[in-house]
């Protein structure tokens, strides 16, 4: 196994703002593969979505309260915009 390959293995993602979990699709479809996936995110109704699809997902909360001294060393940071000022949803 090549020395990157293990890297890839055991790296910690955090996702800011992250939604329904896009980022964790996105990492699956790349076959890229993660030991643990950190998602700060407020909307309780889209976590459960989350959460449903992706139960090994480990919340944060709220990005302005996240203490980044309580992670452990992060190897990818992903984020989406958020997207309330764009959404004809609100």
């Amino acid at each position: 196994m090549a020395k990157w390959t293990k890297f890839l293995l055991a790296m910690n993602v955090l996702s800011l703002f992250d939604g329904l979990g896009c980022g964790q699709i996105a990492l699956r479809r790349a076959k890229i593969e993660y030991e643990y996936y950190y998602a700060s995110e407020i909307d309780k109704h889209v976590i459960s979505v989350t959460q449903k699809h992706f139960p090994d997902t480990i919340q944060t909360g709220d990005v302005i309260n996240l203490k980044y001294r309580d992670l452990p060393t992060i190897d990818l940071l992903i984020g989406g915009s958020p997207c309330q000022g764009f959404s004809v949803a609100g």
